[in-house]
């Protein structure tokens, strides 16, 4: 059913970009409700691992972004510098989230580790929507500040809830092509 949802909104979205017949480019996707419908399936999927428990665990250990926002160093940030931060953790997130497809979980499970699979890169195409860049961090042999480990599925569901519900919601909320033309 999650996976139905997630692709009816791709669906709606990328219906809402093409307009059969126009040749305009994609057009800003300014809505949060957008965002709230990603958010509340990722809540959705986090539920269902915490009622799973025992059988939706992995033995291994996932790095994901850091999810707190200090307020005074994100307004002075640029946008270039905020959108490389969430692309950042949008691939980072990914990257973890994927890594569970390999492990043999419940077709409960599978379902929502796809949807949050598609709705991250919806999420992209959103941003895409904004004129915001696509950014993948190069793979470096250090720590990055900007990272931390989880032990569990849950743990990372509740990263990718975070995540969404502050940077991501912070960067769209603010995204420059959305206040063009508001005074």
């Amino acid at each position: 059913l999650e996976v139905t949802a997630g692709l009816f909104a791709l669906l709606l979205m990328v219906l809402e970009w093409t307009h059969p017949g126009l040749s305009s480019p994609l057009r800003p996707i300014c809505d949060l409700r957008v965002l709230d419908h990603f958010i509340k399936e990722a809540w959705d999927a986090e539920a269902a691992l915490r009622a799973c428990k025992d059988a939706c665990s992995v033995a291994t250990n996932f790095t994901v972004p850091l999810t707190r926002v200090d307020y005074d160093v994100w307004e002075a940030m640029n946008i270039e510098e905020r959108a490389q931060e969430v692309q950042s953790g949008i691939h980072v997130l990914n990257e973890a989230i994927s890594s569970l497809q390999a492990s043999n979980q419940t077709d409960v499970l599978q379902s929502h580790i796809d949807a949050s699979i598609s709705n991250i890169a919806s999420i992209r195409q959103v941003l895409r929507s904004l004129s915001i860049p696509e950014y993948v961090p190069p793979t470096s042999g250090g720590e990055d500040k900007e990272m931390q480990k989880v032990f569990s599925i849950s743990e990372l569901f509740q990263v990718h809830i975070n995540f969404l519900r502050g940077k991501v919601r912070l960067l769209l909320a603010n995204a420059p092509v959305c206040h063009q033309g508001v005074s």
